[in-house]
């Protein structure tokens, strides 16, 4: 698992025995483990650090998706955001006027 560094296998059945508060003392001290289940992973534990890293490693992958993906199908043609306000039946000034709802 490329994902996860500094990462331990151990069954289900060993984790288990280690017990819940053993599993989250590993997990706060930096490692992550991995649970299997036939050899197979089925579960990890990591600890919170760890899991707001992935959470912005995601993040920053999805934000360079969007912008492969925008860099791949640009034709190099714009619209203004008043031909925009035009196709929906709007100007700047229409938009000003509106209400705030927050």
């Amino acid at each position: 698992m490329s994902m996860l560094h500094n990462s331990r296998e151990l069954s289900v059945s060993d984790a288990a025995r280690r017990g819940v508060a053993g599993l989250v003392a590993d997990a706060e001290g930096g490692a992550d483990l991995v649970v299997t289940r036939h050899h197979r992973p089925v579960a990890a534990v990591v600890g919170m650090d760890r899991l707001a890293e992935l959470d912005r490693a995601e993040s920053d992958l999805r934000d360079l998706a969007l912008v492969l993906a925008r860099a791949a199908t640009d034709c190099g043609n714009r619209t203004s955001l008043d031909d925009v306000l035009d196709a929906f039946g709007h100007t700047r000034q229409s938009l000003a006027e509106l209400e705030d709802t927050e």
